[in-house]
């Protein structure tokens, strides 16, 4: 892996009905036009419907590979959403960065901005509606294909064709794919050492600290 890595879109979105008038959601994402601000909340005119589960100062940029399209297509066929960036409802869109190469505590210049990489994404039924009843969500757990959040460190501003650069990497063991695997994909029955050495990763979301310690009985 190099660093910088170009950023290929921006994306915001606003509530809106979803599957009913009483079930609004912001995962449909549009392209910002131009630079938007960063901010310790995430990007400004960016939306959560449901701030229990989404958005807060630890989920405050969502993060999607736009690698895993090409998998996508070959798992659930060429769904229209996947023309264009923003399918999983992401904030930001690059090529080269995957689970596997994003470590919990990661700091990257985004833009102007830092940030800085604090849990994997938990994906829910919403993706599963939005692709119009393809097993996404199952699909993400499986294939470990769920993208991350970022909690914003130092505020800036941000543009497609800015660049990603990692500045610092404090957690080297600790990929997004090995955390996500332990925690939500069900591998810590075989690796509760590794559930263990997890509670030194001082960078973790609280909602995945959480997670955690339900997985040990704590």
């Amino acid at each position: 892996m190099t660093s910088p890595f170009p950023i290929l879109s921006v994306l915001c979105g606003k509530v809106a009905p979803f599957r009913a008038a009483d079930e609004p959601s912001a995962i449909a994402k549009t392209a910002v036009q131009g630079r938007v601000k960063v901010y310790r909340l995430g990007l400004e005119g960016d939306s959560q419907a449901d701030l229990s589960v989404h958005g807060g100062p630890d989920k405050a940029i969502h993060h999607y590979p736009h690698d895993h399209y090409d998998w996508w297509r070959e798992a659930i066929g060429d769904h229209p959403l996947l023309a264009d960036y923003g399918a999983f409802g992401e904030n930001i869109a690059t090529d080269g960065l995957t689970e596997e190469d994003i470590f919990i505590g990661d700091r990257w210049r985004m833009g102007s901005a830092l940030v800085e990489v604090s849990q994997g994404r938990q994906p829910c039924w919403k993706l599963d509606h939005r692709f119009d009843g393809a097993k996404v969500n199952a699909g993400c757990v499986k294939s470990r294909r769920a993208g991350w959040y970022y909690r914003v460190i130092e505020d800036g501003e941000v543009g497609a064709g800015d660049a990603l650069e990692l500045i610092d990497r404090p957690f080297p063991d600790w990929s997004v794919r090995r955390v996500f695997g332990l925690l939500i994909a069900g591998e810590h029955k075989g690796d509760p050492e590794g559930l263990e050495a997890l509670g030194a990763v001082s960078a973790l979301a609280e909602p995945w600290v959480r997670r955690r310690a339900k997985l040990l009985g704590l």
